[in-house]
This record gives structure tokens, C-alpha cells and sequence, in this order.
């Protein structure tokens, strides 16, 4: 399944006329319900095992229980977006397939041949994969902001239309030649410290190609200081990274878990976490990428991620091997028998 269906219900995001009225979100969106958290734990206090041998699947289904308003959630539906865009970036020669690859990946999710299509199998997602204008890839962020205002909109937009409201849970994942450069460039931007500390191999760059990444990502940010986080989503993200911001949102708005993939996604969602953490509450990083400026990013956002399996594929593959534990949580907290019904002492 590698479309939206025409029916699916659409998530109510707020109309969003400027990138600066994103971080208002946060006080508008629906918040964690206390109520329901406090329900699912006092469940996991009667359930029949030692209390907190469950582990972080007792803090999973708590945070489910929250998100969702619901003290006993469940897992019936499961999507998975995967969000494709070129960049002008790659101009600078960071990357070393060409931005033919870009359209080609996306064929073959659609024919389920990559390595989503199996995992989204397997852990029981649907997945879905929208490309956004390929064949006009952004400008080049070292010469000048990589989107205007109204193509940052469009593009999350496109993220925020593709949620479907009917879901329990959302994976991202993302595709784009290039974009290991970009997520790098919004890490240090956002984060600080030098350029080499947020450039990694990508899609398998030697030494000296990372090297000439970390200049053009030095150069780069250079350019756009002293902007806004969502001015620098703009300045120096794709078309990918604003849909993947702008599905987090839609997300949040139908009250629906997100899970992260890896380095790239978890930096295309770093403005969002820069303009108000809370506006990525519902988020859980689903692994840790091999890609050096992932371990960066998880400790700057406070996230702390379910796997780590030295993955740095993208397209979402961690995220959808993620779902599995989610999956697990939920079916112990729902399915297990309290001390009582099981006729167990001492619970």
C-alpha cells in the first residue's frame, strides 16, 4: 500500500499563514492527558509481574496512554509516510549518486522493492510515499535561502495533508539525495559546535568527501545566521524536511505518537523541537542512527531512542522496526491479567 487513500480523514492543523506562527502551536495543539497517563499506571501497578520489570515498555504504554486520552490504548492502524525532495545543495558535489537516484528510490518504494516495503510488512504499517517536486530541486543553501517562506508553507502542508487522523500511530521516514548534508546543516545550526561534528558518511561518502561536507556545511550556515528556527528550516532545509515537520504537527493535532527515524529525520523535526520542545512531545526517536550527528541530536531534543541496530539507511526502517516494541507495550499493558484476575498473591 504505497498511497494516501482519497478517504482518509485529514488531521485539523490549524491554518498556518507564516513559519512564525508555528511556535504558537504548542498552546494550541492538544496536550498530554495526565489523566489517562495516571490510569495506565495505576494498570501497570496491578499488572501480574514485579513492578517495573516491564522495563521502558511500562513508560511506552504510559506515554501512549497520554498522547491518545486513553488509559488502555491500542494499535489498529499504523501509518507510515515516507517524504522525497531534491536539493540544490548538492550542486557543491556532496554527494556522491546523482539526484537521478531521488525519483528512482521512489519508484521502487512504490513497486515495494526497498527496504521499508518489507519492514512496513512485517510490523503491520501502511505505507505511503509523496514526493515533492523532484524534477525542482531547492536552491543551493550556500548561495542563497534554500526555500522562500511560501515554498516552506507548500511543503508543510503537503506533510500536514498526508497524516491520516484516523491512525494510532505515524512513522516518518524520509528520501533525498543530499539530504545528509542538509540535516547536518540544520543540527549545526541549531545546535552549535563545529560543522565536522554533524557530517557523516550518508550514502557512503570516503574521507575526504566528508570532509568537503563539513565545509559546505560550515559555509552554509554561515550565511543564514541569526534566524528564526523556522527561518532556518527554511534557509537551509528541503522540501522533505518542512513535510516531515509539517506531519509532526497534524500528528500532534489528532493526538497521534509519532515515531522518529534516524538522523535525518530527527534533524528535519529540530526546529520544531527549537521553537518549543513541546511541540515534539509526542515524538519518540524509534533508534540511533550510525550517522555520528544523530547521538548530537537525541541528546540535544532529550530523546532517548528504543533501538540501536547501527542502521543509517533512512526511508523510516528504524522507525518501522520500532513499531514492534510499541506494539509489544501496548499488547502487555491491554492483554496481561492483573494480580487478582490471575489469583496471584501478593499483587
Amino acid at each position: 500500500m504505497t498511497h494516501i487513500r482519497p478517504d482518509a480523514p485529514q488531521a485539523g492543523l490549524p491554518v498556518i499563514a507564516a513559519l512564525e506562527e508555528v511556535a504558537a502551536l504548542a498552546l494550541r495543539l492538544p496536550a498530554f492527558d495526565a489523566g489517562a497517563a495516571a490510569a495506565a499506571r495505576a494498570r501497570q501497578a496491578e499488572l501480574a509481574k514485579p513492578p517495573g520489570s516491564l522495563g521502558r515498555l511500562e513508560d511506552l504504554a504510559t506515554f501512549v496512554a497520554g498522547w491518545r486520552g486513553d488509559a488502555c490504548p491500542c494499535i489498529d492502524r499504523a501509518q507510515a509516510l515516507v517524504f522525497a525532495g531534491n536539493h540544490g545543495v548538492c550542486a557543491q558535489g556532496v554527494n556522491p549518486f546523482p539526484q537521478t537516484v531521488t525519483a528512482q528510490m521512489v519508484t521502487n518504494f512504490r513497486d515495494g522493492g526497498a527496504a521499508i516495503n518489507q519492514l512496513c510488512r512485517v510490523s503491520g504499517a501502511e505505507l505511503s510515499v509523496v514526493a515533492l517536486e523532484l524534477d525542482r530541486p531547492t536552491a543551493d543553501f550556500t548561495e542563497a535561502p534554500a526555500m522562500t517562506e511560501p515554498e516552506a508553507l507548500a511543503a508543510l502542508r503537503a506533510g500536514a495533508d498526508a497524516v491520516d487522523a484516523s491512525a494510532d500511530v505515524l512513522i516518518l521516514g524520509e528520501m533525498g539525495i543530499g539530504n545528509t548534508t542538509v540535516a547536518a546543516a540544520l543540527g549545526h545550526a541549531l545546535f552549535g559546535g563545529a560543522a565536522a561534528d554533524w557530517a557523516g558518511r550518508g550514502t557512503g561518502a570516503d574521507a575526504a568527501g566528508v570532509a568537503h561536507k563539513s565545509e559546505v556545511v560550515a559555509r552554509g550556515v554561515a550565511r543564514h545566521v541569526g534566524l528564526t528556527p523556522l527561518g532556518t528550516l527554511a534557509a537551509l532545509g528541503g522540501r522533505e524536511q518542512a513535510a516531515l515537520c509539517g506531519a509532526v504537527l497534524a500528528a500532534r493535532a489528532a493526538r497521534i505518537p509519532v515515531l522518529l527515524d534516524g538522523f535525518i529525520c530527527t534533524a528535519s523535526v529540530a526546529p520544531l523541537h527549537a521553537a518549543d520542545p513541546a511541540l515534539v512531545g509526542h515524538c519518540i526517536a524509534g533508534h540511533r542512527s550510525a550517522e555520528p550527528g544523530h547521538s548530537r541530536l537525541l541528546e540535544a531534543m532529550d530523546l532517548a531512542p528504543l533501538l540501536d541496530l547501527g542502521l543509517r539507511l533512512g526511508e523510516g526502517t528504524g522507525a518501522a522496526l520500532a513499531l514492534g516494541v510499541l506494539r509489544g507495550a501496548l499488547a502487555c499493558h491491554a492483554g496481561m491479567a492483573t494480580f487478582s484476575e490471575a489469583g496471584i498473591a501478593g499483587g
